[in-house]
C-alpha cells in the first residue's frame, strides 16, 4: 500500500510545463513588482535604517524579466540541457536578492518592526521564485523518475557523524555568549554601556509589541528562546528522534517525522544565516581593522556597538555553518531507499 500510494503521489507531481507555468506566472509579477518600485521611488535596500536608492529596484526588473524569458522557453519548448544552466543562474540571483529573509522573519517573531515592508515583501517573493526556478530546473528529472516506478522505504533512524555532531556542537556554544548577553540585559543588568532599562526603550522605540515587552519585564529575552528553538532544530537534524518523534512526544510516539518539517526551516535558515554571519564577520573584521568605520548606534561608544556586533553576528556565522552541515547530513541519511 506504500510503496502504490508513493507512486501514486509522484504521478501527481506538477511536469516540466507545469511547473515553469507556475515559474513564468511568478517571473513576471516579480518584475512588475520591481518596476511599481521603479516608479513609487520605492528603495529596496536598506542599510542603518535608510534607503540606497533605486539601484536593487531595477536589478528585480531585470531578474524577474530574465527569469521570464527563461521560464516561458520552457513552456515552448520543455526542459531543455542549454536551459538548464540559466535557469539555475537566475535561481541563485534570486536566492541573493533573498538575502536576510530569515533575519526579518526573526525580528517579526520578536515582535518588532522591520526598515522597510517592500524589502521584506521582496525578499520572500525572492525565496518562492528561488523555489519555483529550481523545480523547474528538476522537473525534467521528476518525469524521468516517475516514469519507471520502483518500491521506496524509509531508513531507520540514525545519527550524524560524530564530525556533524561536532558542528552541532559548535552551533550551540556559539549562542550561549548571545543569549547570555540578552538575558542579562532582560534581567535588568548593564552591559557595553547600556543599562536592561535603556534596552527596553530601544525595544518600545522600535515598535516591539506587548508580548515581546512582557517577556522582557519577566527577564526572558525573545530573541534568546528563538535561539533556543534554532538549537532544538539544529540538534533534531543530527539525532534519530529528528526523524522518529521519541517517547516523550505524546499521541506522536514512534511515528516517522515528515521530511520536510525540520528541512524547510534548516535550510531557509541555513540560506540566510550562514552567508549573514559569513558577511557580517567580514564587515566587522574591516571595522576592527579600522578600514571602515560602524555608526554606534544606540550605545556610548563605536566601541560598545562593535562588542554587541562581534557577539551577535558570530554566534549567527557559526550557527548558519553548523545548519548547513547538520542540514545536509539529514538530507542524506533521510532519502528513502529503493
Amino acid at each position: 500500500m506504500r510503496t502504490r500510494d508513493m507512486n501514486t503521489w509522484r504521478q501527481r507531481r506538477p511536469g516540466p510545463h507545469r511547473v515553469g507555468r507556475a515559474a513564468l506566472v511568478w517571473a513576471v509579477a516579480y518584475a512588475g513588482f520591481g518596476l511599481a518600485c521603479v516608479l513609487s521611488g520605492t528603495s529596496l535596500l536598506h542599510i542603518g535604517g535608510d534607503g540606497t536608492g533605486l539601484g536593487p529596484a531595477w536589478a528585480v526588473v531585470a531578474v524577474g524579466m530574465t527569469a521570464a524569458l527563461i521560464s516561458a522557453a520552457v513552456v515552448r519548448y520543455g526542459m531543455r540541457p542549454a536551459l538548464r544552466v540559466p535557469l539555475l543562474s537566475a535561481c541563485a540571483l534570486t536566492g541573493v536578492m533573498a538575502f536576510s529573509l530569515l533575519m526579518d522573519v526573526i525580528t517579526l517573531m520578536a515582535g518588532q518592526g522591520v526598515d522597510s515592508w517592500a524589502s521584506t515583501v521582496n525578499k520572500a517573493l525572492a525565496a518562492a521564485g528561488a523555489v519555483l526556478l529550481a523545480a523547474t530546473a528538476r522537473s525534467d528529472r521528476v518525469t524521468a523518475v516517475t516514469a519507471v516506478p520502483t518500491g521506496t522505504a524509509a531508513p531507520k533512524p540514525s545519527a550524524a557523524p560524530r564530525s556533524v555532531q561536532l558542528a552541532a556542537w559548535a552551533g550551540t556554544l556559539a549562542f550561549l555568549p548571545y543569549a547570555a548577553m540578552k538575558t542579562h540585559w532582560a534581567s535588568g543588568g548593564t552591559f557595553a554601556g547600556v543599562t536592561g532599562e535603556e534596552m527596553l526603550a530601544v525595544s518600545e522605540r522600535n515598535g516591539a509589541s506587548g508580548i515581546f515587552l512582557t517577556l522582557e519585564s519577566w527577564g526572558l529575552d525573545p530573541t534568546a528562546l528563538l535561539a533556543l528553538l534554532g538549537v532544538f532544530l539544529l540538534w533534531g537534524l543530527v539525532r534519530p528522534w529528528g526523524q522518529a518523534f521519541p517517547r516523550w512526544t505524546p499521541f506522536l510516539r514512534g511515528r516517522r517525522v515528515p521530511r520536510g518539517l525540520p528541512l524547510a526551516p534548516a535550510l531557509l535558515g541555513a540560506a540566510t544565516l550562514a552567508p549573514y554571519g559569513v558577511v557580517g564577520i567580514g564587515y566587522l573584521a574591516l571595522v576592527t581593522a579600522g578600514a571602515v568605520t560602524m555608526g554606534r548606534g544606540d550605545f556610548p561608544s563605536e566601541g560598545d556597538a562593535l562588542l554587541v556586533a562581534w557577539i551577535g553576528i558570530t554566534a549567527f556565522a557559526v550557527y548558519g555553518v553548523a545548519l548547513v552541515v547538520a542540514a545536509r547530513s539529514y538530507w542524506l541519511r533521510t532519502r528513502p531507499a529503493a
